[in-house]
């Protein structure tokens, strides 16, 4: 039976039978591909310790000759990422970071974009190089464009004017239309979510700017908040559903002493 080689993130585990795991792993050539690995909950010498979530494997695996998933044969790992699993906030960060990936991308589809994207921002959040706040707005903003469901933030969605030329220094947003609505064209949305201009202009360096140095960016806690809580409004609405490690988020951010971002409610 053929067998394949790659580097590979591991997203998910998923428990099968008494002995067995199923593996969603996001890779650079193929995507996100799902394997299962064989007696891997058992065993104390092919998989111990390895096997672990968020990080860099390079994994060889059998395809079937007829129907059924590729069988993990071995994996050898290349970045542990250790720290992220030692601490309950980076975890929740990265879980919903994986969600997103696991949830959005079709099995098989080559998303060399995203996998670099999702390396990058997992070895800055292993590293304590940023603020794990801002490497989630990055990395949100980013995948939002990758998925092709990036918002307008440059012109109101109804009049079409500009974000520099409008009269107010605060917008509201059209989820729906996924673009900013100015105060002359109304507020109808049922999601009442607003955002400063310079808020905005923060978001649209951190989807546009080099990614060495984003992480310079310095957020205001006004703007922080109102980041977080628009991309955590805008990507469940734009996904067709609330990822479950979003709510995991909400929920240990005020154990962890850091403030959660107000949750828009229907108006």
């Amino acid at each position: 039976m053929p067998t394949f080689t790659t580097p590979a993130v591991l997203l998910r585990r998923v428990e099968y039978g008494d002995f067995d795991l199923i593996l969603t792993l996001f890779t650079e050539a193929t995507g996100k591909i799902s394997v299962i690995a064989k007696h891997a909950k058992k065993s104390k010498k092919r998989f111990a310790g390895v096997l672990e979530l968020f990080t860099i494997l390079n994994i060889t695996c059998q395809t079937p000759r007829r129907s059924g998933l590729p069988v993990l044969q071995e994996a050898q790992l290349e970045e542990p990422f250790a720290a992220i699993r030692e601490n309950m906030l980076h975890t929740a960060y990265a879980s919903y970071w994986a969600e997103l990936v696991a949830t959005w991308a079709e099995e098989a589809q080559q998303l060399d974009r995203l996998y670099r994207l999702l390396v990058f921002m997992l070895a800055g959040l292993d590293r304590h190089q940023m603020d794990p706040a801002l490497l989630n707005l990055i990395f949100q903003m980013r995948f939002l464009d990758i998925a092709g469901l990036c918002p307008n933030l440059n012109y109101c969605c109804v009049c079409k004017t500009g974000l520099d030329n409008l009269a107010h220094h605060v917008s509201g947003f059209d989820l729906p239309r996924g673009g900013l609505r100015c105060h002359c064209c109304g507020e109808d949305d049922e999601t009442h979510v607003c955002l400063s201009r310079g808020t905005i202009k923060q978001l649209q360096w951190l989807a546009e700017g080099d990614l060495n140095r984003v992480g310079r960016l310095r957020f205001s806690s006004q703007g922080m908040n109102e980041a977080q809580r628009f991309l955590e409004t805008f990507v469940p609405y734009h996904l067709g559903k609330e990822p479950r490690s979003l709510k995991v988020l909400r929920q240990i951010r005020p154990v962890m002493n850091v403030p959660a971002p107000a949750v828009a409610e229907g108006r």
